[in-house]
């Protein structure tokens, strides 16, 4: 038995309950790892209260963890006793051991930590996709990002200013203002204190950008379609504040003949070559120097619900992970 956390009735933080779980020995294309750090995201929470429908009850929240290979099923080819890996997979993350699907596996290079890991594959390859495959960031590109000092926009502001984009961050205060500036940002709005809209257009000029991303949701839209060039793009890509309501089609044409999606990781690398892609262009900006990756917030295990309250109530910035 080791420890896990578990949810048995979706809710608020309190229903992420400590318990023992068997693991039991790998089957066929299954590995099995002690893990050393467990990512903490958003997602999660949308699990853990049901916005987003689990398999089945109870279920062991989180998506990503990091650390060694202890047992190897038949079949598996790729991955052995002593491997150092990690992870982006559909819940099961919060727990000292567990089984994965070797093919979901990335084996962790030297020079990039458990701790590392575990607070950057899954918002490390949602950063990654967003700015290499669903809007192209290159030298020249304006982008708005909401909620700049969070672990996504920690890291698309420094790998979008790494490939000479120009970056205009929203924060929620003068502190994580200050964050979001020394890790990419050249322009940061209090959306609180401002009109989010109006200071975008002031710091362009009259002019507006070429894609905003939002994982904020609710209540940044549709706000985010006004700081957009015709033609330009919309990825809104997370629900913080809750889901974007639903709207006419129209209004992307009146606001510009604008393009939006939706996206989500589990599609950007639903294949093995896909997923190795995405991550090893990760670990390369993150060992170039051009991403890092901070953990700013740490926690034991059992106090992931101590971890959910701080996340939904905006006391976090860039990563946070639950140690084992």
């Amino acid at each position: 038995m080791v420890a896990a956390i578990r949810v048995h009735n979706v809710g608020g933080p309190e229903v992420m309950v400590p318990e023992d779980v068997d693991v039991g020995a790998p089957g066929p294309g299954q590995i099995r790892i002690k893990q050393h750090a467990c990512g903490i995201n958003f997602i999660d929470t949308y699990y853990r209260t049901g916005l987003y429908a689990a398999p089945k009850l109870p279920f062991i929240p989180g998506n990503e963890a990091a650390g060694d290979v202890v047992a190897v099923g038949e079949d598996v080819k790729d991955f052995n006793v002593g491997d150092r890996v990690t992870y982006n997979v559909t819940l099961g993350s919060y727990a000292a051991e567990r089984l994965l699907p070797a093919e979901r596996a990335i084996k962790l290079p030297v020079g990039i930590s458990y701790e590392q890991a575990a607070g950057m594959m899954l918002k490390g390859m949602t950063a990654r996709y967003l700015i290499r495959r669903t809007y192209k960031v290159e030298k020249g590109t304006t982008l708005l990002m909401h909620a700049a000092a969070g672990g996504v926009g920690l890291i698309i502001s420094q790998w979008a200013a790494s490939l000479g984009a120009t970056v205009i961050g929203t924060v929620g205060s003068k502190e994580k203002a200050e964050l979001a500036k020394a890790n990419g940002c050249h322009h940061v709005i209090l959306y609180r204190d401002e009109d989010f809209v109006a200071r975008v257009k002031e710091v362009m000029g009259g002019k507006l950008c070429d894609v905003v991303y939002d994982g904020v949701g609710k209540d940044t839209f549709p706000g985010s379609l006004d700081c957009l060039r015709p033609l330009g793009m919309f990825a809104t890509f997370g629900n913080a504040s809750g889901p974007v309501p639903a709207f006419n089609p129209l209004l992307l044409l009146q606001k510009g003949s604008l393009f939006m999606t939706r996206p989500t990781l589990v599609h950007y690398t639903a294949t093995r070559a896909d997923l190795l892609d995405c991550a090893n262009d990760l670990f390369d900006a993150v060992k170039s120097g051009a991403v890092k990756i901070p953990v700013n917030q740490k926690y034991p295990l059992k106090d992931a619900a101590k971890a959910h309250q701080d996340l939904e109530g905006r006391h976090t910035t860039g990563s946070s992970i639950l140690v084992v």
